[in-house]
């Protein structure tokens, strides 16, 4: 059958009816806008976050580094100054994480991670069925080290998890747009730090029993270092331990790494 023109009015009121769903619609990654085509697409108006940021004295683009804490169910998202020194810009809720209190060991445990990761842009999916998501990178160096295994870790949007961070849709709209305009202004990778809790020496007092104390007093080496520091350490992993700053460098030492 022959396109007529009377059947482009017969398909604009048919999209109409649709509303956004299958309809092309605009949605902002990092600071440019891309053309989709997606269901029910969510469109969030990044202008109080710049505004933000410039309040805050930071700029769209600085280095940044995420800090999640499972008990608390929160995440920082923490950015550079001029002097290279990190501050923390804003602290947004975990709607979500499966699991318990411990880092993942197997495909299929639904646990979510602990531990130290990095974030390059090959971990980004702006085609997120959660909106918008990137990758932690599990298993790491460490991970693998010790045999544990996994996939499609990650922190989105919405509020469901099998061993992924939801943090929902507004929030990791803004996480999503700092990590990538981070990446895109030449930041080689995102360092993700995953805890279990606050790890200062009273929440380990509490956690003396548990199975993981020397995986989280390990762990709090890291923190301690970013707590001193007010910069992510470089970290390895050697022989199934975490290790930082020079001693990372060891030649027995596999370097933390986003993909590549």
């Amino acid at each position: 059958m022959a396109f007529r023109p009377h059947h482009l009015v017969v398909l604009a009121v048919a999209l109409i009816g649709l509303g956004t769903v299958g309809v092309a619609a605009y949605r902002y990654l990092g600071n440019r806008p891309e053309a989709r085509s997606i269901p029910q697409a969510q469109v969030f108006d990044r202008s109080a976050l710049y505004a933000d940021l410039s309040t805050a004295g930071f700029r769209l683009g600085a280095p940044a580094h995420v800090r999640i804490f499972k008990r608390e169910k929160r995440l920082e998202l923490w950015l550079a100054r001029d002097d290279g020194r990190y501050a923390m810009f804003k602290g947004y809720d975990i709607c979500n994480y499966s699991g318990a209190l411990g880092p993942k060991l197997q495909e299929g445990d639904r646990q979510a991670p602990e531990g130290f990761y990095r974030v390059g842009l090959r971990q980004l999916n702006p085609g997120s069925r959660h909106h918008l998501s990137f990758n932690l990178g599990f298993p790491n160096a460490f991970d693998t080290q010790l045999d544990r295994t996994g996939s499609a870790l990650m922190v989105h949007g919405g509020c469901s998890s099998v061993g992924c961070y939801a943090i929902t849709d507004a929030s990791v709209d803004e996480v999503y747009a700092l990590v990538e305009a981070s990446l895109r202004q030449g930041q080689q990778a995102v360092d993700v730090a995953v805890f279990p809790f606050r790890m200062t020496t009273t929440a380990l007092a509490d956690h003396a029993s548990s199975p993981w104390l020397g995986f989280w007093r390990n762990l709090k080496q890291g923190y301690d270092l970013f707590e001193a520091d007010l910069t992510p350490p470089k970290v390895g992993a050697c022989k199934g331990e975490y290790r930082f700053g020079q001693a990372a460098e060891d030649a027995q030492c596999a370097a933390i790494a986003a993909w590549s």
